[in-house]
């Protein structure tokens, strides 16, 4: 590779990351369905027709941010529950670990999981599930589980899940002073779900 097209493919990622950022900052303030085209281009100081040297549309800008976001913390995820050494605690606390560094990103996915575009709802939704089925498979492989439904399983998973993507927007909104509080709150809450599923005894009508 010649060093002027490494010049050309460095000038073209920073325009790339330049579109994330930008719609990022522009999204915090109407949310990403008002956005248009041609004003994300405008802050990446770029002409919109040069938008699609990078994306094939807005609805693939925001899955590449999903991707940044949810899709990258479930493959994290996916490493960290490899290691069966690690705690439940430990796990909830990796996940805010990752989440810190972005939490403007996060912050985006949080509030666009409910917004107003819905291929980012449906992105985002897919990625949860996904994160949704690996625990659930995880969870099945469990001794103490052996007794369980697929559908007692799934719920027990999804509730690990929605209680730690609501700590996440927690996290997110709250003043730095409270940051470590919310993370504690939520390492609290998985504990008590977990000692209730070990109290719980499966339903007989499945």
């Amino acid at each position: 590779m010649t060093e002027q097209a490494e010049t050309r493919g460095e000038r073209k990622e920073r325009t790339r990351q330049a579109l994330l950022d930008g719609t990022l900052g522009l999204a915090a303030e109407r949310g990403f369905a008002a956005l248009s085209l041609r004003e994300i281009a405008r802050s990446a100081g770029i002409v919109p027709t040069a938008f699609y040297r990078h994306f094939d549309s807005l609805d693939d800008l925001g899955a590449t941010l999903v991707d940044e976001g949810v899709t990258a913390l479930r493959l994290a995820l996916r490493e960290v529950r490899r290691n069966n050494e690690t705690s439940l605690a430990a796990t909830v606390r990796f996940v805010f670990e990752q989440v810190e560094p972005k939490r403007e990103l996060f912050g985006f996915l949080t509030r666009e999981r409910h917004g107003g575009s819905a291929a980012l709802r449906q992105a985002i939704a897919m990625e949860l599930q996904l994160i949704v089925r690996e625990l659930v498979a995880d969870l099945s492989r469990l001794r103490a589980l052996d007794a369980w439904s697929p559908t007692e399983l799934e719920i027990a998973a999804d509730l690990l899940v929605g209680t730690v993507t609501d700590g996440i927007a927690a996290y997110i909104s709250a003043a730095p002073r409270d940051a470590r509080s919310i993370i504690d709150r939520t390492v609290h809450q998985i504990r008590l779900i977990a000692l209730g599923m070990g109290a719980w005894w499966p339903s007989k009508d499945r």
